[in-house]
């Protein structure tokens, strides 16, 4: 099993920074692809960011084009952590974010992640606020 526990979420007003965090815990053959899910109220979840790992090694970060440029996946395996730095945040960025994982290989890539229905483990979300 694996669980995901985020944290760091809050209110910033546009063109500020929040970093996200996620702590997991479990087997890490089970969450070769980790990383950030949103949604916000009256849209379907979309991808953010997911960092593909395998093990102990890090191999590639895929990122949603909307926020190419701006976030920045990042994993300390040491502490079975994966973060998400957010940059100049626009109040469309403004959602709850999701921590997922899965041990599909094929869940990592963009064209796959289709709302995260693919996606075994989630976390229970935390909310960001950007305000214009």
């Amino acid at each position: 099993q694996v669980q995901l526990v985020e944290s760091g979420g809050g209110s910033v007003q546009a063109g500020g920074s929040l970093r996200l965090s996620c702590a997991a815990s479990g087997d890490a053959y089970r969450r070769k692809c980790m990383g950030w899910f949103r949604q916000a109220p009256g849209k379907e979840r979309e991808g953010v960011a997911i960092i593909y790992s395998e093990g102990g090694n890090i191999y590639y970060a895929y990122y949603a084009d909307s926020v190419k440029g701006r976030f920045t996946i990042s994993q300390d395996n040491a502490k079975n952590t994966v973060y998400m730095q957010m940059n100049s945040l626009k109040p469309e960025d403004t959602a709850m974010y999701y921590c997922a994982a899965d041990s599909n290989r094929g869940s990592c890539y963009p064209y796959n992640w289709r709302g995260g229905q693919s996606y075994g483990y989630w976390g229970q979300g935390t909310q960001v606020t950007v305000s214009s």
